[in-house]
């Protein structure tokens, strides 16, 4: 299902919210500026929904993991309303825990219990970090793997592990759907 969603002040100003808070980032390992990622996680959620909260969530959803000092959960909610921060929360690794594994552990526990519109922009999420790992194993191959503390391995056991929660939850949702083959195309170029 393709959508058209039309960009109200609000989307707007979360645009220009996204874009500040994560101003001076860039993707791991690269210099490619970090909201292009959060950009193309909400282009891959409007293909799917027109719910205005779900897109802006989609372009929060790292915030409260990756720059909590900079836009705090009181200002989103207090900007952007309750649900948005739900939404968010139900995408934000719990930081509190001490392991790589446990935050990962309790993140799929969550989701399987998270609003519908947590798991489109985790399945976006996790497309648009798959399609970004494809086109840089094309570029530089297997040194990329180096760029992440969990190695290939869990890598692969991760995005396995989200997809197939995304498919439990929305059976049938194109997002879902095209995680999976990205997925599966993974692990074929890692066997």
């Amino acid at each position: 299902m393709s959508t058209t969603v039309v960009a109200s002040p609000r989307l707007i100003r979360a645009i220009n919210t996204a874009a500040w808070a994560h101003r001076g980032h860039v993707r791991k390992g690269t210099d490619i500026p970090y909201v292009s990622h959060v950009f193309g996680v909400m282009h891959l959620v409007s293909q799917v929904t027109d719910d205005e909260d779900v897109l802006i969530a989609a372009l929060f959803h790292d915030i409260l993991e990756d720059v909590p000092e900079t836009y705090s959960v009181e200002r989103m909610a207090d900007e952007f309303g309750a649900r948005v921060v739900e939404l968010v929360r139900g995408v934000t690794k719990n930081s509190a825990l001490s392991s790589w594994q446990e935050r990962s552990d309790a993140y799929l526990a969550h989701l399987r219990r998270a609003d519908e519109g947590s798991v489109l922009v985790s399945a976006a999420d996790k497309l648009h970090n798959l399609l970004s790992i494809h086109a840089d194993l094309d570029e530089i191959g297997d040194e990329l793997w180096e760029r992440f503390n969990s190695g290939k391995e869990r890598q692969l056991w991760w995005y396995r592990s989200v997809a197939e929660v995304v498919q439990e939850r929305l059976p049938g949702n194109a997002l879902g759907q095209e995680l999976s083959r990205q997925v599966e195309r993974l692990e074929s170029r890692s066997a």
